[in-house]
């Protein structure tokens, strides 16, 4: 078996931040910007003799998670101590959930470079996060700790290993993270740890004596925290697999090594060891003895999964089929649950998806875009919009005005009928007046005229340009373009 015959084999674990104002067992604030160590109690200090309680938002929202991502609810689901000593861990353990997860099964479909991909789901579980440490920089032997972070609700989603490539795990990356913005579960702004990846990389080598796939040993590479860390971390540690398996295939296996725990220096691109991974027997694992365990109710569940909203690849097809949308412009509406509401609102008003979707990519996304802002900081309801479309398309101003009035709508908060009352920007529309400006254009276009009437029919447009220059842009298109035709004798 060559390099080139192996197969890449990954599965991802996927932590996220939920999004409540409190902590999973106290009533400390959710805060990203406070001053180091001032958001704690202690309940998340893990000060002897406190009692944990625990946060019904924060349980409400894994299950909308879960629900989305297909996963079932079982009956009963119970909380776990999970054993670990680290600086960032004042109670020396987690309470997490083990073998009796509150989502189980379950699959994401995700697009990627190769196609729709469907990555299965094992399971889907509540903990509380750690603290954060911070490492001298100036290269002293010292850390300092913040435990504000300590007690955060946070979701694990653990991935089938259905995944094949470092493109198909950013898509994959990607896909979660906007479910679960799209579903209100979290922000996930990566840059302040509110989401974070563990790719687990091996590759598949055969099959054994018995029939059953061969791996090579699981890496598990700790704390990615961008997408591209996951790409470039995954690309490294399959070329690293497959050059140990080259060298040395009788050796370089599961069964013979077992999993390790990686780290990623981002700025070398390289992965390096940290430990052997540990199992289950080495977190001592038991019952959480102070939380009841969470038996849902199915009429609760069923109310949490009404609150689950058109998912976002469902959403995309709907505008193909539905609207006639192309496909890419269906894919930018939907990647954001506000733009996609923004545009189904205006397209209602104007009933007319094709022209209410030209305007969003046009002039509404690009502001998005040059602002780095969401939709919510646009500055103008799709209300205003659609009224500014129907004024295009009733041709009471011309698309290029129309523009002209979204700047000034943005920057006045002004509506649109206003600003063109105001501002004169009213389009031409009678006939007469608008063969006025055609007959200026055609007198003092001679040369194009011949050249039209010789067969240059792009002469047509220089005409039509001439014509509205001299109506100060205000005539009515369509109309200068049906009188020019008559006049050149079609």
């Amino acid at each position: 078996m060559t390099a080139a015959d192996l197969l890449p084999t990954i599965g991802l674990e996927v932590h996220m931040h939920l999004k409540t104002r409190t902590k999973l067992f106290c009533g400390c604030p959710v805060r990203y910007d406070a001053r180091p160590n001032s958001c704690v109690c202690p309940v998340c200090l893990g000060m002897p003799g406190v009692l944990p309680v625990m946060n019904g938002r924060a349980v409400e929202l894994a299950v909308r998670m879960a629900l989305a991502l297909g996963c079932a609810i079982p009956d009963l689901a119970k909380w776990d101590r999970k054993h670990y000593y680290y600086p960032d861990l004042p109670k020396n353990y987690q309470i997490s959930e083990y073998d009796q997860p509150l989502g189980i099964g379950g699959f994401l479909d995700v697009e990627t470079p190769r196609g729709a991909v469907r990555v299965g789901i094992t399971r889907v579980h509540l903990e509380e996060d750690a603290g954060k440490l911070m490492h001298d920089e100036r290269g002293g032997n010292f850390s300092v700790v913040d435990l504000n972070r300590t007690g955060t609700p946070l979701l694990e989603i653990v991935s089938e290993p259905d995944i094949h490539g470092a493109e198909d795990a950013r898509a994959y990356a990607e896909a979660l993270r906007q479910l679960a913005v799209y579903l209100g579960v979290g922000d996930c702004h990566l840059q302040l740890g509110q989401m974070r990846f563990e790719p687990n990389v091996s590759l598949r080598i055969g099959t054994g004596p018995d029939g059953k796939p061969r791996y090579t040993p699981i890496s598990e590479i700790k704390n990615l925290n961008s997408f591209r860390s996951v790409e470039r971390a995954v690309v490294f540690e399959l070329a690293r697999h497959r050059q140990e398996y080259v060298a040395n295939p009788a050796e370089y296996t599961l069964e013979n090594l077992g999993k390790e725990t990686r780290g990623w220096r981002d700025d070398e691109g390289v992965s390096f060891l940290q430990r052997s991974k540990e199992e289950a027997h080495d977190y001592r694992y038991f019952p959480e003895p102070d939380l009841v365990p969470f038996v849902p109710d199915r009429a609760w569940v069923e109310a949490v999964r009404a609150t689950v909203p058109e998912l976002p690849q469902g959403r995309r097809r709907r505008f193909i089929s539905e609207y006639g949308l192309p496909e890419y412009d269906a894919g930018v509406l939907t990647a954001e649950r506000g733009v996609a509401d923004f545009f189904e609102k205006v397209a209602g008003l104007v009933k007319d998806p094709k022209t209410a979707s030209n305007w969003m990519m046009q002039d509404v996304m690009r502001v998005l875009n040059e602002r780095k802002a969401g939709i919510a900081d646009l500055g103008m309801t799709p209300e205003a919009l659609a009224e500014l479309v129907s004024l295009v398309k009733q041709g009471a101003i011309n698309r290029n005005k129309g523009t002209e009035v979204f700047g000034k709508m943005l920057a006045s908060g002004k509506p649109a009928g206003e600003i063109v009352r105001q501002d004169g920007l009213a389009q031409v529309a009678d006939a007469g007046a608008v063969e006025a400006f055609v007959d200026q254009a055609l007198a003092a276009n001679a040369r194009t005229v011949e050249d039209y009437k010789g067969g240059k029919k792009a002469a047509l447009g220089r005409l039509m340009g001439e014509a509205m220059k001299a109506s100060g842009g205000k005539a009515n298109p369509q109309l200068v373009r049906e009188i020019l035709l008559r006049k050149l004798g079609g």
